[in-house]
């Protein structure tokens, strides 16, 4: 069983058709989009359009609730004023753009989807959200304590918990005991398509590839694999610099910051 998760693509439409370009290639069995479809570019309604006519199954992100709501605010983190003006004028203007019927899809969006998979005598869970399962908005990073993710994991039943939000790509294995056995659990942050925020400017997504006897129990059993891939960041790039949005969004793309 091959899983294409991909996310965070913020209306960069050149970045999602060579992200679906680049997952077509791959020939998975399943897809599914772990939300903020739109912000900070131009083409929200063209991302929205590009995902309802695929029927790709897709949760809500913070900034598709803050747009589905009609909001002035996403619900991002930003850590300084210049961010937090430069983030009023992108939810500002792609409230301005939006569609009724896309803004109509964004607040009808899921907040999670869950997958459970039978074999043999185990069970495992796949859980997909934005940002963690107890909040749309949570940034879970890397350097979160073990202790905590596992937590987080072991409230929401999750063996194998994908998300976004952060924009940073990164899989750990978490392991505990049960019945005195060691029982392994997966946290994949699956990074972003279009607003990549690791120092790499290209796309990124995750293949998920689970054997037929997938288990719990054993952390062989399921291979995840972070895609990069390049599309046209000039074309998005200047697409910014070219209507009312900060040219500082267009520098963070060609950066990957």
């Amino acid at each position: 069983m091959k899983i294409a998760l991909f996310s965070d693509i913020h209306a960069n439409l050149p970045a999602l058709e060579a992200c679906l370009q680049s997952i077509a290639n791959e020939q998975p069995d399943a897809i599914y989009c772990l939300g903020d479809l739109v912000g900070y570019n131009i083409w929200p309604n063209e991302v929205i359009h590009e995902i309802r006519q695929r029927g790709i199954p897709t949760i809500m992100g913070n900034y598709d609730q803050g747009i589905g709501l009609n909001s002035n605010d996403c619900g991002c983190a930003y850590k300084t004023d210049v961010e937090k003006e430069m983030g009023a004028i992108s939810i500002s203007f792609t409230n301005s753009i939006i569609n009724e019927e896309e803004r109509n899809y964004l607040r009808s969006l899921p907040a999670h989807i869950r997958i459970d998979f039978h074999s043999g005598d185990d069970n495992i869970s796949l859980l997909l959200v934005h940002g963690s399962p107890r909040k749309i908005n949570e940034y879970l990073f890397e350097d979160r304590e073990e202790k905590s993710l596992l937590n987080i994991m072991e409230k929401a039943s999750a063996d194998i918990l994908c998300f976004g939000h952060t924009h940073k790509p990164y899989h750990r294995i978490i392991s505990s005991e049960i019945n005195a056995k060691p029982y392994y659990r997966h946290a994949i942050n699956i990074g972003s398509v279009g607003k990549p925020k690791d120092g790499n400017p290209q796309g990124c997504y995750v293949l998920l590839t689970m054997d037929e006897k997938v288990s719990p129990f054993s952390s062989e059993s399921l291979k995840v694999e972070f895609i990069r891939f390049d599309y046209d960041i000039e074309r998005a790039a200047k697409a910014i610099e070219e209507c009312l949005l900060p040219d500082a969004y267009a520098d963070m793309l060609r950066r990957g910051f």
